[in-house]
């Protein structure tokens, strides 16, 4: 059968399943055409009123009767069928759209826009040559050192005087060499580990800018005096940044104190040439870079500058912000500050003050008597919820932009770098989880090509037997002791060694996730990620009635065509050690003492709607059901005792007289679809 495709549009940051039904705030976008025929029928769907074009993402989505794999191919072929509608066309750019699994109609960064700007500024020519000439020199004379250590067999000796040579090379280079630093410093697939080790000082050894430009832009931003505004401002600066820095302050008009973020002076044109000279120089490596990496060097480039000039613009770290605070509003746990867009602009953001604890600091989270094995469970959940719930996550969670807060929540700040995972990226980051659990590595080698870590058409086979000694080594002790440090280490060889790209999406995912898991080992040093991260996955997995999941939830619980009944028990106890540990949390208790509403943490694992799925799925499919009769029969004889134990772990869980009410009210739907299936196999078997 043929596959349905639609077009949906969805604010970048906001996932398409909360725009359920139109509000007062909401508009209709009726002039773009589906994504499958340049002649199909336009379609209508309520959004979010934002003012600005650049932030609309087009999101392919896909069902077919056919499976996954041709949903898959759906989705690509459409996202490649918009692509053709665009022009200019620029094949970087298209490439990774398609890896996205979006497209993006409307975009702040391209070649194009990067030469017009460059361009149209008078004098542009000279100073491009003059940066160019500083630049080639630089890297030029850098380049030549390395090439006489290598020629005189010194090269491996002096490597930490030549990463820290490195280092200082950048942050003399200006603003878009120190963010070029920091993303290197994430990018195994480019440089060695230890000068990536060396590199990750850029990420706060970054100098201020005098306070009193800061305070002049701040004021033409403002269009009045800061006395008018702010009845107080700090004499320094609380934290400096490649590309701003900020001050703490008080509100004249409510007294509350608030933290201002002022861009860099004169940055943008600064940011806008060297960008021109990366994307120039690169077009002369592409044959190198598509040799070690799989893909030219033009893609890198505009990765890096697409992400580059989203930080440059404060207003669409204030729509971050606010859609942060959309994603987390019902969660007690997790305190995002919020913006005064009236009082913000492009160079100049105004937040809430955070006035939390530093995580690095875990005697002083103790005196504040919070909980650390509690606050740990929260930032892990919270991290996890971003990544594979939301698709939009901090990119940048480094010590000083988590605090712990007083009442025991997890507060980020800084959301200037953030990316987003399409729903195609979360299913196929699930399906690795489950392809790694089930020990399937050809699959989870599979699933690298469909994440773009490798370009369509690569022989995958020589990377499978790698994959499989990285995850058996990384769990010879057990899962007690898995660490994402290690794991990344052993990746890092794997990724330099074969013709590997690391999506700059999934760069910030490893150094979200490495990050906050060395700040968990800052608090509480034999802490032990998958002890925190299972018991969420397990309850998600278990919980979530999204139709994605809960085929996964059966590709874990079936191997091999065999029931794991074992594996379900663990499931369940860890599902419910997690509702245990968020409802107990003291931020969770003063939340329900403040409202009524039951929030997103209950005290007992809901298993209501899995129960009434999996009452569907065995009345109406035909091969799940003969698969869990033979769970029932496996080895000549009935399961009677493992089904009882499954039972004893919920009947605390649920409430059944609840779950049977619900059953009876999908009872038509469930006849409906049986009597689909049926027709379905009787014209089929004619």
């Amino acid at each position: 059968m043929e596959s349905i495709c639609t077009t949906s549009f969805s604010l970048y940051t906001v996932p398409h399943r909360h725009l359920k039904k139109p509000r007062a705030n909401t508009m209709l976008l009726t002039s773009i055409p589906c994504s499958c025929s340049p002649l199909s029928s336009f379609q209508s769907l309520p959004i979010r009123r934002r003012s600005a074009k650049k932030l609309l993402r087009t999101r392919i989505s896909c069902s077919a009767t056919t499976g996954s794999a041709a949903s898959n191919g759906a989705v690509l072929s459409s996202v490649k069928d918009v692509l053709q509608l665009r022009k200019p066309s620029n094949s970087a750019l298209e490439q990774l759209d398609i890896e996205r699994g979006v497209c993006i109609p409307f975009r702040k960064y391209s070649p194009e826009t990067v030469r017009n700007k460059v361009l149209e500024s008078r004098g542009a020519i000279l100073s491009l040559m003059l940066r160019g000439v500083e630049i080639v020199w630089s890297l030029g004379f850098y380049w030549s050192t390395l090439a006489y250590d290598f020629l005189v067999g010194r090269d491996e000796e002096v490597v930490p005087y030549r990463a820290r040579q490195l280092r200082n090379l950048l942050c003399n280079l200006g603003p878009s060499f120190i963010k070029a630093g920091q993303v290197l410093a994430n990018r195994p697939d480019i440089i060695r580990e230890d000068y990536m080790n060396e590199l990750c000082i850029l990420q706060d050894d970054v100098p201020p800018f005098p306070n009193q430009t800061a305070f002049n832009i701040i004021e033409e931003e403002l269009g009045q005096p800061l006395e008018a505004v702010f009845s107080r401002i700090s004499s320094g600066t609380i934290a400096a940044a490649s590309l701003g820095q900020v001050y703490r302050a008080t509100l004249r008009s409510t007294g509350e104190d608030v933290a201002i973020k002022v861009q860099r002076p004169g940055i943008e044109p600064i940011i806008y040439r060297d960008l021109f000279l990366f994307r120039t120089l690169a077009s002369f490596l592409n044959g190198i870079s598509i040799q070690k990496l799989g893909c030219n060097a033009e893609l890198i480039v505009d990765e890096f500058g697409e992400k580059l000039l989203e930080e440059l613009d404060y207003t669409l770290e204030a729509r971050n912000l606010e859609d942060f605070i959309e994603n987390f509003k019902d969660d007690p746990t997790v305190k995002i500050p919020r913006v005064y867009k009236q009082l913000s602009g492009p160079r100049v953001l105004v937040m809430e003050w955070i006035d939390g604890i530093r995580c690095t600091n875990p005697q002083a989270i103790k005196d504040a008597g919070i909980d650390i094995d509690g606050f740990l469970t929260i930032g892990v959940s919270a991290a996890l919820r971003q990544l594979l719930e939301f698709g939009l996550f901090h990119g940048d969670p480094h010590p000083g932009n988590i605090f712990a807060m007083r009442d025991g929540r997890i507060a980020y700040v800084d959301f200037g770098n953030v990316a987003v995972l399409s729903q195609q990226n979360k299913q196929i980051l699930i399906d690795a989880v489950v392809h790694a659990v089930n020990e399937d590595y050809a699959e989870m080698a599979n699933d690298f090509t469909r994440l773009g870590f490798l370009s369509p058409g690569t022989d995958v086979t020589p990377i499978i037997p790698a994959l499989e000694a990285i995850w058996q080594n990384s769990l010879g002790k057990g899962l007690s002791d898995f660490n994402f440090r290690s794991v990344t280490g052993k990746f890092n060889q794997l990724v330099y060694n074969y013709p590997i790209r690391i999506p700059e999406r999934f760069s910030l995912v490893i150094r979200s996730l490495l990050t906050q898991e060395g700040i968990c080992f800052t608090l509480k040093p034999d802490f032990k990620f998958l002890e925190v991260a299972y018991p969420y996955v397990a309850k998600r997995l278990l919980t979530d009635p999204n139709p994605a999941l809960r085929e996964r939830l059966i590709q874990v619980l079936f191997k091999d065509g065999l029931f794991q009944w074992k594996r379900l028990e663990n499931l369940i106890i860890l599902a419910k050690e997690n509702v245990a540990k968020m409802s107990s949390n003291p931020a969770v208790q003063v939340k329900r003492m403040q409202t009524q509403r039951d929030l997103k943490f209950e005290r007992k694992l809901d298993l209501t709607d899995t129960i009434k799925d999996g009452a569907r799925l065995f009345i109406v499919d035909e091969g799940i059901r003969r698969q869990l009769l033979l769970a029932l029969t496996e080895d000549s004889k009935l399961h009677v005792e493992e089904l009882v134990d499954v039972y004893r772990l919920v009947e605390d869980q649920i409430d059944l007289p609840s779950v049977a009410v619900e059953v009876a009210r999908d009872f038509p739907t469930v006849v409906r679809d049986l009597l689909l299936s049926w027709s379905d196999s009787v014209l089929s078997d004619r």
